[in-house]
């Protein structure tokens, strides 16, 4: 098999054309054989945000 050249303009115009069709982009996968780009919508979590975890992200200082 031979690899494929892809180069970061290539990825980073996918993930723009993802975005801006409206996609919350979660990660891109590049297969090194083919040259194919997958981008992968970013999931929500299935849990609701509890009080605590409001409050951490309202307050909470980082470091």
């Amino acid at each position: 098999m031979a690899n494929v050249q892809f180069k970061i303009a290539d990825i980073s115009r996918a993930i723009k054309g993802a975005s801006k069709g409206g996609m919350k982009v979660g990660r891109a996968e590049i297969d090194p054989a083919t040259g194919r780009i997958v981008i992968i919508a970013a999931t929500q979590t299935s849990e609701p945000e509890s009080a605590v975890d409001k409050w951490m992200k309202n307050h909470a200082r980082s470091s």
